[in-house]
């Protein structure tokens, strides 16, 4: 299925030659849907329009572009990209939360005032929390090596990736978060920055950065920081699949302790994936990657996959994906797309759970799937159960702030798993509704809730 997109055409128009409504049937010929249509400028001769289209993608829009131009009493001034628009400038902003209306307000924000601020951090540096941005900040940060499904591209690419992020912690969680993308790509020296900017943020936000080095980056970052660090590919991933399971296993009427899990892609999604299913009880986990499933015994050259060899598949089973999924009751996929098929789907226990997260093709198209499975998740919004970090990392910074926490623990990612798994009433729960709506007010507000109570039974929590 093509992405839809909207692309708005400036166009001038010769009156004496020719009408709108013949551009109107090029454009519906080409397969564009006309959305509006907006007079700019009307003179005898010409007129000049914008016209919304709406197309399939780029190539489409090629298309119908050139078709357009193609009409011999048609000039088209330009083309403009709805989602380019919205870009422009960047996404977000700083405005300061008091004026500067006379010289006694700049004595108390600027100079000389401020410098009482500076000495009461100097003698007590916890004034920090309270007295500057530090209290409600977070710092969004990318090395731009594993951005959405592009790739490594960079660090200035990444940009509009973390203004998003940042516009969804302001809205969602009423936190001022500031996207922070540097221009290097070597584990040490992304350490080295991160730990020297530390003293403005509240927590660090990692995102898009390739695995392995993230594990290294955030298990570093946590032991040398004294506040919450949250790689959300990782366990942002993983706090709402645990989410959408709850609920799932619900419906199935499954205990948790009993249940067989297949984990393909062990990427820092699957990894951190794996690590809740067994904070959660689940004891019988077999993650499977290019090489098979993972067993003890063998050699990996991913030093992760040695740790998960020793903590999962109990029972060594061997194989590709479809010999593993022989009795298994949830498939879990971060890996790629169409690697599923439907007899591997009828190997599985009554019931099956199958969370295809692959994006923008998931490891199996929801078409084939559905009639096979009894709960079916995806990473896209295009399908009901969208497994979407956005109803994770709002609220579990905002809890983590609220309490000053210095850590994020797997207790309190388990914790908001279950406040968004909760969030949904047993009389709302069915197939198609597992997870709530990445608009649900009530989901931050209940997030934030159990990871500050969590933070506080693991004794992370600074104020009670």
């Amino acid at each position: 299925m093509a992405a839809t997109m909207s692309i708005i055409l400036r166009l001038e128009l010769d009156r004496e030659k020719g009408s709108f409504g013949e551009v109107a049937t090029a454009v519906t010929r080409a397969g564009g849907d006309i959305v509006a249509i907006d007079v700019i400028k009307e003179a005898k001769q010409k007129t000049t329009r914008d016209v919304t289209v709406r197309v399939n993608g780029q190539a489409h829009a090629d298309e119908v572009v050139q078709t357009v131009r193609d009409i011999q009493y048609v000039s088209v001034v330009h083309v403009s990209d709805r989602t380019f628009l919205v870009h422009l400038g960047g996404k977000i902003e700083m405005r300061p939360k008091v004026p500067i209306n006379n010289r006694e307000d700049l004595s108390r924000v600027y100079t000389p005032e401020v410098a009482r601020i500076s000495q009461a951090i100097y003698e007590n540096p916890d004034l920090a929390h309270t007295l500057t941005i530090k209290r409600n900040t977070v710092a969004v940060v990318s090395d731009g090596s594993a951005v959405l499904g592009l790739g490594n591209i960079g660090a200035a690419a990444a940009m509009p990736v973390m203004e998003g992020k940042a516009m969804l912690f302001k809205q969602l969680g009423q936190i001022d978060a500031m996207p922070v993308c540097l221009d290097t790509q070597d584990t040490e020296e992304l350490i080295l920055i991160i730990k020297a900017m530390a003293p403005t943020y509240g927590g660090i936000n990692l995102e898009d950065i390739a695995s392995p080095r993230c594990f290294e980056i955030e298990n570093r970052l946590t032991e040398e920081l004294d506040i919450p660090v949250f790689h959300d590919d990782q366990h942002g991933t993983a706090v709402v699949i645990m989410a959408g399971l709850l609920n799932a296993l619900k419906l199935v009427k499954k205990d948790i302790k009993d249940i067989k899990v297949v984990v393909c892609g062990i990427g820092a999604a699957g990894i951190a994936s794996t690590k809740m299913l067994l904070n959660a009880g689940i004891t019988n986990v077999i993650g499977v990657d290019k090489e098979g499933a993972i067993t003890k015994g063998k050699s990996y050259a991913h030093s992760m996959w040695d740790w998960y060899a020793e903590h999962t598949n109990p029972h060594q089973e061997k194989g590709a994906l479809s010999d593993v999924l022989e009795g298994a009751d949830v498939f879990i996929g971060v890996s790629a797309p169409n690697i599923l098929t439907v007899d591997d789907l009828k190997k599985m226990n009554k019931d099956p759970i199958v969370f295809a997260m692959a994006n923008p093709n998931p490891e199996i198209s929801p078409e084939l799937a559905e009639p096979h499975v009894r709960v079916l998740a995806t990473g896209r919004s295009d399908y009901p159960n969208q497994i979407n970090n956005v109803l994770c990392f709002p609220g579990i910074f905002r809890g983590a702030l609220d309490c000053r926490a210095t850590t994020i623990t797997e207790n309190m990612k388990l914790a908001a798993a279950k406040a968004i798994a909760d969030s949904i009433g047993e009389d709302e729960l069915n197939e198609d509704y597992i997870i709530p709506s990445v608009f649900n007010k009530e989901v931050v507000k209940n997030v934030s809730a159990a990871v500050a109570e969590a933070a506080n039974k693991d004794g992370v929590a600074r104020k009670l």
